[in-house]
């Protein structure tokens, strides 16, 4: 099995481009499904739905989301942070907040993982006060055995357990980003 080095650490293959690409058909045809109104938009009306992907690391996801979905929308990123190296500050810093032109309009919070929910916690709470129709949240990765949140994380790409994974838009202290698959931390 092929191992990559990023850093310090050796990584080894989770989960394909493949896999990736279905995992997005899949969401991509779940939120539309949600989010069909059987029309465009007037001339002048604004669109209804407002995906907001996290940067950095949902930007692949978002970008690949985004061109498969059959519903018109409009993007508007955001981006929170809490983490350093391979884990957790327990604190959220935000660095580019919500558009303010969300009020009574339907949200879609687009993140690339969601293990204890700290950071979606924080932004839900933002975006909220900020009264749209409504909000929902749509993670690639899930990772219930860390989850702490107390709110849906209504589209899940995929559960997974708690390794550290890199690639995809995903980070290593800023590297590994732009490798095509999921690799996840080599097992010692």
């Amino acid at each position: 099995m092929k191992t990559t080095k990023i850093k310090d650490r050796d990584f080894e293959p989770f989960i394909t481009e493949a896999e990736l690409d279905g995992i997005v058909r899949r969401l991509a045809a779940e939120v539309s499904r949600d989010y069909g109104c059987g029309h465009e938009p007037a001339t002048g009306e604004r669109c209804g739905l407002v995906v907001c992907p996290v940067l950095t690391g949902a930007f692949m996801f978002a970008a690949d989301l985004l061109r498969r979905l059959s519903v018109p929308c409009e993007v508007s990123f955001v981006r929170f942070a809490s983490y350093s190296g391979m884990s957790s500050t327990g604190s959220v810093k935000c660095m580019l907040p919500f558009a303010k032109e969300i009020e009574g309009r339907d949200v879609l919070i687009v993140e690339d993982v969601i293990d204890s929910g700290l950071s979606m916690q924080h932004m839900l709470q933002e975006v909220k006060e900020l009264h749209p129709r409504s909000v929902k949240v749509c993670a690639l990765f899930f990772k219930p055995d860390a989850f702490k949140g107390d709110y849906r994380v209504d589209y899940v790409g995929r559960e997974i357990g708690n390794e550290f994974i890199v690639g995809y838009g995903l980070d290593y202290d800023e590297q590994g980003r732009t490798l095509p698959e999921v690799m996840r931390v080599k097992s010692e």
